[in-house]
């Protein structure tokens, strides 16, 4: 259970709220998360936006700590500018929660992105591809930027300090909500991200230049030796480096200078709101987390928490069985 405890806890909260109607299950999901994860949050992409419209102050949770406004102000000195504090940063990812120590080991810290759709289909991903775990290094890299890092060490504090904290896999979760505006049909569901990371993240980004470069080959009618391919393909193979490829290039005598951008396309089979995966009902509330990482002592801790939950598996089309966690509205 501890390994995934902020998870854990941000779902019985989800539960809670959308139970009791302290929240609408159609509300934007910044405001469900902002309720379902309270103080738990090492990072907040739109500190704004939840101050302003929601009185979510993200610092209120570090500012006791300083005898007034202008110790908490000179105690991020060379850490964040002021004018951060309530920014709407566009950094990926929404939310991160805060980090724990167990066994002398970092634990949780997990990220957290929101995805919601009128359909049944799930939003793109526009900034990044879904993966199981993310460090805090690689999201820099994601980003260009330091920020969130920035952010979440004055957070974590004394636990910022350990060598591995900006080294360790964090867990990728997802809050996916499907059919927002339909009361018969909304399914809200808190997904681990090895529900869609189903081959390494560096042989998808190969091989979808792959699969452009032999449409090129199709469509213009053009042969290649068995050989030069091979080549070919083999180079190919060493694009493997999202942040590379998303960065602007210089191009000699080039007055622009071109970058791609990778959005991804979740595939029906990778969709458990879809018709693949019957057993999530509409109108439920669910966590979903990979069969391989979780124990049968997570499982009967949940059920404890949340008592008239339902425990079951499904057997993911293209990446083996995962168990859901399943509240019915």
């Amino acid at each position: 259970m501890y390994k995934y405890e902020d998870v854990v806890s941000f779902y019985v909260r989800l539960v809670d709220i959308l139970k009791s109607g302290k929240v609408n299950p159609h509300a934007l999901l910044e405001e469900i998360s902002l309720s379902a994860g309270k103080d738990n949050f090492a990072y907040i992409d739109n500190r704004r936006y939840a101050k302003a419209k929601y009185g979510y102050d993200f610092w209120d949770q570090i500012r006791d700590n300083f005898e007034d406004e202008e110790k908490f102000i000179n105690s991020l000195k060379g850490i964040l500018e002021n004018r951060l504090l309530y920014s709407k940063s566009d950094q990926f990812p929404d939310f991160l929660f805060k980090v724990r120590k167990h066994a002398g080991k970092l634990i949780c810290g997990s990220l957290l992105e929101l995805k919601s759709s009128k359909s049944g289909t799930i939003a793109s991903f526009n900034s990044t591809l879904p993966t199981k775990c993310k460090s805090l290094d690689e999201i820099n890299l994601i980003n260009g930027k330091t920020l969130v890092s920035r952010i979440a060490s004055i957070i974590d504090e004394e636990l910022a300090s350990d060598k591995l904290y900006r080294t360790f896999d964090r867990r990728c979760f997802y809050l996916i909500r499907t059919h927002t505006d339909n009361d018969d049909k909304v399914k809200i569901s808190v997904v681990d991200g090895k529900f869609f990371e189903t081959i390494p993240k560096d042989h998808l980004i190969y091989q979808m230049f792959l699969n452009v470069l032999h449409r090129h080959l199709n469509e213009k009618k053009i042969e290649i030796s068995a050989n030069k391919l091979n080549e070919v393909e083999k180079a190919l193979s060493y694009i493997t480096d999202q942040t590379i490829i998303s960065s602007s290039q210089l191009i000699e005598k080039a007055s622009i200078r071109p970058r791609l951008r990778i959005m991804a396309e979740v595939h029906p089979e990778g969709n458990p709101h879809s018709i693949f995966y019957p057993q999530l009902s509409a109108k439920s509330v669910n966590l979903i987390i990979s069969a391989s990482s979780i124990d049968e002592e997570c499982v009967n801790g949940l059920s404890r928490r949340i008592p008239d939950i339902s425990v079951f598996t499904v057997n993911h089309k293209r990446n083996g069985e995962h168990i859901v966690f399943q509240y019915n509205l």
